[in-house]
């Protein structure tokens, strides 16, 4: 019988993820058993079909709840995680050299993905850019947020080229005399290992391009991503609904994933808004209720609260933050 995915994830975020939760947020990065553990449940398959030696899951709801719960039981290593389904549902339709090659060892978590393509949603001139280069390409610019250096193997790269589409690429994550990686400090989940890659003249070979992709199409399915953010924050506040008894704050919850999974285009900056609001009040809820012994670097509580944080700033585009500058403002002034 094929193990319900939801109670798989249940049990490795309540049995392994959650316990050490802590010792992760102290390290200087995430251990790479937590990731091995959700490897050998197969979670690396999560966003590819069984016949690409996924999990083949055919409800979307699942796969989505199933992040949230490993985010409530830990956000960074969920965190480093995450970025590897991109990858994974890229290869899926790539050119078949590259899907034969990367699939399968993708699926199975041999191979381990990260992302850099948060420049996309910058304002005013791209910020990497590829100029042709005989068949292939060259790199050059920054990525400002690449997660999980020295935990994955390569990186899905999105690059400019002077036309404005993206050419998609799957590199090596090495660093190099072409592509330097610089590590940022972060208050919360710093054991993400997340860089900063400057490309140099980096050189893109062309079986190594997933594809070329018109701006405006990829622009115009980006908010599907903004929902899958979402969440990370559906699952900081889950466990800390879990952790205060609140049945007020798990109807929240509810009502927050069923916002976001009917949300439109349109509306999806409003619903992250809400969604990562109320991620922060709960964990506020949190520290509040548990006193001065909340900010102890041994209690949950003031880790929860720092990752709330961080999540009203990850994935943020301009619309989700006006949004939340909106709520923010109405609820200090209300």
């Amino acid at each position: 019988m094929t193990p319900d995915p939801l109670a798989l994830a249940r049990d490795i975020s309540d049995g392994f993820l959650f316990p050490g939760a802590l010792e992760v947020d102290a390290s200087d990065i995430v251990p790479v058993d937590r990731l091995d553990r959700l490897a050998a449940a197969g979670l690396y398959g999560l966003a590819a079909p069984a016949d690409a030696g996924g999990l083949g899951l055919a409800d979307v709801a699942i796969a989505l709840e199933i992040i949230e719960i490993l985010a409530s039981g830990c956000l960074t290593t969920t965190f480093v995680w995450i970025q590897h389904h991109g990858a994974v549902r890229a290869l899926v339709e790539a050119p078949p050299g590259l899907r034969e090659t990367w699939l399968a060892r993708l699926c199975s978590g041999a191979v381990r993905a990260g992302v850099a393509f948060s420049g996309l949603r910058r304002p005013g001139p791209p910020i990497l850019t590829a100029a042709a280069d005989g068949g292939g390409w060259r790199f050059n610019g920054f990525a400002p947020w690449v997660t999980g250096w020295s935990r994955i193997d390569v990186i899905r790269a999105a690059a400019r080229r002077e036309d404005g589409d993206i050419v998609w690429a799957l590199l090596d994550a090495t660093a190099g005399p072409t592509l330097n990686a610089e590590r940022q400090r972060l208050a919360a989940v710093n054991a993400s290992a997340t860089v900063t890659l400057t490309f140099d003249d980096h050189v893109v070979l062309p079986d190594r391009v997933i594809s070329i992709q018109p701006f405006d199409e990829w622009q115009a399915a980006d908010w599907a991503s903004l929902r899958l953010n979402g969440s990370l924050a559906l699952g900081i506040a889950r466990r800390c609904a879990s952790m205060l008894g609140s049945e007020r704050l798990e109807t929240e919850v509810r009502e927050c994933r069923r916002g976001l999974d009917e949300a439109s285009p349109e509306a999806m900056p409003e619903q992250r808004a809400r969604t990562s609001e109320l991620a922060l009040r709960a964990a506020t809820t949190l520290v509040v209720t548990g006193g001065g012994r909340s900010i102890a670097l041994d209690q949950h509580a003031q880790r929860l609260a720092r990752e709330a944080l961080f999540l009203l700033v990850f994935g943020q585009t301009p619309a989700i933050k006006a949004a939340q500058l909106h709520r923010l403002y109405d609820e200090s002034h209300g």
